[in-house]
């Protein structure tokens, strides 16, 4: 059996149809659910059964993970929102659960998967190594990356980086990611507009060495990241903290681009002032270092960007049904 908190989530929810497609439905899904339009996300998927998060907290509590015979548990679930002021309720979801269900998972043998984040760089003035000797020069910049980093500091201090994997998830972008209004991608909440005719607007550069849309990001497609993922439970003596992104800088300008010509549109971008509140936390450049996880034995291509953009439009943006099935 195999768990999934976040499971209805955006790259936990990939991680599950990417399962189904390789048979694998013993699947128990654990997430947070309201009045948002997460569900929608598990249409088309087979799981043995779902819960909710703080339910499960007590289900734990009580053996279940051994009752259940899990093997692995993909922690994905979090309070993922860069802009969330709570720190409290980040201390709370995204340390104190994350570090009580680690310590269920050692004590039962089970394999501890967990979601990081490349928040924890910052501004990325110390780089994006993943090696351990970096760990303790990031500077995060908002308390959902100080969060994240806590608990990989926690690990190392613990010297857990040898029983458990984590995760640094870059700028990931693609299908099931509709739930999370702020925190989706530029090109799932600028679609409509650019299919409409009224194009996209980015931020201006505020610094000289970079023009109008040509601050970098490392954009990797969930495809991309769900097949990275699953490589660490496809070959479990792999622990450690790994980056998960393309290894690639890109542009926003390169980011939006395709969308148009997947849709056969002039390339219509506009460029506003960047608000002062952001000046002084926007990342101009960001690119995994990918070299820890292909040492590792990770062989699989990342998608050609265009290629990604291309696929999200065509295949799930511009259809009916937009959702991995």
């Amino acid at each position: 059996m195999i768990v999934v908190t976040g499971g209805a989530g955006f790259i936990g929810s990939g991680l599950v149809w990417r399962l189904n497609q390789l048979g694998i439905d013993d699947i128990i899904i654990v997430d947070k659910f309201g009045s948002d339009d997460k569900w929608k996300n598990l249409i088309s998927l087979s799981y043995e059964d779902a819960f909710d998060a703080n339910e499960f907290g007590d289900m734990v509590s009580h053996d279940f993970l051994k009752k259940a015979q899990v093997d692995t548990v993909f922690h994905l679930g979090a309070i993922s929102s860069t802009t969330e002021k709570d720190f409290k309720l980040l201390l709370t979801n995204n340390y104190e659960y994350t570090k009580y269900l680690c310590e269920k998972c050692l004590t039962g043998n089970i394999k501890f998967i967990y979601a990081s984040s490349a928040a924890t760089y910052g501004l990325g003035e110390n780089g994006y190594s993943d090696n351990e000797e970096n760990i303790n020069s990031l500077r995060p910049l908002n308390g959902y990356g100080f969060s994240k980093q806590m608990f990989d500091k926690w690990i190392y201090k613990n010297s857990l980086n040898d029983k458990v994997v984590g995760l640094k998830y870059f700028n990931v972008f693609g299908p099931n990611e509709y739930h999370k209004e702020d925190m989706r991608s530029i090109i799932c909440k600028g679609f409509d507009q650019i299919k409409s005719g009224g194009g996209i607007k980015l931020f201006k550069s505020d610094k000289p060495e970079y023009a109008d849309g040509e601050q970098k990001r490392d954009f990797i497609y969930v495809k991309d990241a769900i097949d990275m993922t699953l490589f660490f439970w496809e070959n479990k003596p792999v622990h450690g903290i790994y980056n998960i992104g393309s290894g690639k800088a890109s542009s926003w300008n390169d980011f939006v681009t395709p969308v148009f010509k997947a849709l056969g549109i002039d390339v219509n971008i506009q460029y506003f002032e960047m608000p002062d509140n952001l000046k002084d936390k926007y990342q101009y450049f960001t690119e995994a270092d990918i070299s820890k996880i292909r040492k590792a034995g990770y062989k699989k291509e990342i998608t050609n960007l265009e290629d990604a953009v291309y696929d999200y439009v065509t295949n799930y943006l511009n259809t009916d049904f937009p959702y991995l099935h």
